[in-house]
């Protein structure tokens, strides 16, 4: 099973998410959202050792010069929750990032949507609500094609984790569910979730 944790601050937050063994740490790049990173911030992330764990620019329509001037060297991957195309990820991967690809799932139809970007190296299906925790919808979550490239947002936390789990998922997108309150990551409920994650794996 694989874990991103998404919304987290650089100075506060990462030591924790590397010592735990995070595959992905999320940060977010988005000034309507109350988790957007301080640029300022961004020079702290290269103090860290990393470890296995990899670090995730979470953007939306993001242009090559904000790429340029504040992601290229810093970041592994670039999330992408806009309109992207096709074409607009194969361009930032030769900018030399992998790339995970948000799909927005309302409905069945939605789900198909991930086969136009086969070039993705991970596809994360979430809710239309960007970071209004909504639950994503039940029925739909055991049509979801099943793999470590597919990962799933959406009310995740650890009392559901187990029963989604069992549907196939593997590869959980965790934020709001782990703030006590908005845009402050709770480290005992980081710490809770990633021990039952690891009881599942037993």
């Amino acid at each position: 099973m694989k874990i991103k944790l998404c919304g987290l601050n650089p100075t506060r937050d990462v030591q924790l998410c590397i010592d735990y063994k995070v595959d992905y740490l999320g940060f977010v790049f988005y000034e309507k959202s109350p988790r957007n990173i301080n640029l300022h911030d961004v020079k702290i992330l290269s103090r860290y050792d990393k470890k296995n764990s990899a670090f995730v620019a979470v953007t939306v329509n993001p242009s090559n010069e904000f790429i340029k001037e504040n992601l290229i060297g810093k970041f592994d991957f670039i999330q992408l929750h806009g309109s992207e195309s096709k074409n607009r990820v194969a361009e930032i991967k030769d900018m030399g990032f992998k790339i995970i690809k948000a799909i927005k799932v309302q409905n069945i139809k939605d789900i198909d949507k991930h086969k136009e970007f086969d070039n993705a190296d991970i596809i994360l299906f979430d809710t239309p609500g960007m970071e209004k925790s909504y639950e994503f919808p039940k029925n739909l979550i055991s049509k979801l094609p099943v793999g470590t490239k597919y990962a799933l947002a959406g009310s995740i936390s650890e009392n559901n984790v187990e029963n989604i789990n069992k549907l196939g998922v593997n590869f959980f997108d965790l934020s709001s569910s782990l703030e006590s309150q908005v845009g402050y990551k709770d480290h005992l409920k980081i710490k809770n979730f990633i021990n039952k994650v690891n009881e599942l794996k037993d």
